[in-house]
């Protein structure tokens, strides 16, 4: 059982460590309890890509720091269905049901002129939004005063455990 993190740079004007991003998100889900053969995208786009996304899925205008997209809500059936495979005879009903939690989509560019703007490092910032995005993927969400400061209570506890203490911050 796996939790699967690709992650991808697909811009230059920032160069983003893939692999160290991609170790953080894993860090993140696991101790979120998210559990079983599981995938995350984690995109690194420049600010055309992130615009025309956040256009066509939000009806917004111009470039954001980061975009989430989850793609499941519930696992797909179990069993010997013929529509839907299975795991067989002698497996567990849990084995063998791949997750797709979905997409977290980060624009580099953006990050950087938030970071600036927050004071910190675009490492501090791309951090974050990893976390961030990552919450939203799970449920979170900041539609009101309360759900927020959860969710920013959330975010400080994760970067504290999983980003700071690697970075030796």
């Amino acid at each position: 059982m796996t939790i699967d993190v690709f992650a991808a740079d697909e811009q230059q004007d920032h160069p983003m460590d893939v692999a160290f991003w991609a170790g953080l998100a894993r860090q993140v889900l696991m101790a979120r309890g998210v559990k079983g053969e599981t995938e995350v995208s984690l995109l690194f786009v420049d600010e055309a890509a992130i615009a025309a996304l956040n256009g066509q899925f939000l009806g917004k205008t111009g470039p954001t720091d980061v975009l989430s997209f989850p793609i499941e809500d519930e696992p797909g059936p179990t069993g010997r269905s013929p529509d839907f495979g299975g795991s067989g005879p002698g497996t567990s009903s849990d084995q063998g049901i791949l997750t797709l939690l979905g997409d977290v989509v980060i624009c580099p560019a953006v990050a950087s002129r938030n970071a600036v703007e927050h004071e910190v490092s675009l490492d501090d910032e791309v951090a974050l939004l990893v976390v961030h995005g990552l919450l939203h993927l799970l449920g979170m969400d900041h539609e009101n005063e309360a759900e927020a400061e959860r969710m920013e209570a959330l975010e400080q506890q994760l970067l504290t455990r999983f980003y700071r203490v690697r970075r030796g911050a």
